[in-house]
């Protein structure tokens, strides 16, 4: 039995959690990002809407904020869902904790081997 193979398998475990945890977190900032911003580009166009004085003006802004919209959708075509996202992060959390209570199993056994030893 190597006990140096179970500990080395739980960092390595450990450390693609972390990372599943960062791109998971970076995901759901991109995603609320994005929400903000259509809400800025609804609310923008309401206000531009609103006022019928300046019915061209309005329709410019209503043009940029649907041509920006668009780019934005260009750029980012395969953002995941919000709750896609909060999903994979609890999961990333599972695994990380379970990397490290293999860690913990392994240094335990270490610790017994040494006693037994000595």
């Amino acid at each position: 039995m190597n006990i140096q193979s179970a500990s080395y398998s739980g960092l390595q475990g450990l450390q693609r959690a972390s990372a599943g945890v960062t791109e998971a977190t970076l995901d759901i900032n991109r995603q609320a990002q994005a929400s903000q911003q259509a809400r800025q580009d609804v609310s923008q166009q309401n206000v531009a809407q609103q006022n019928s004085a300046q019915q061209n003006e309005t329709q410019q802004a209503v043009t940029a904020a649907d041509n920006s919209a668009q780019a934005r959708a260009v750029q980012n075509p395969a953002q995941p869902e919000l709750t896609d996202s909060l999903v994979r992060l609890n999961s990333e959390e599972r695994n990380a904790q379970a990397n490290v209570r293999s860690i913990q199993t392994a240094d335990q056994v270490l610790g017994s081997v040494i006693d037994i030893r000595v």
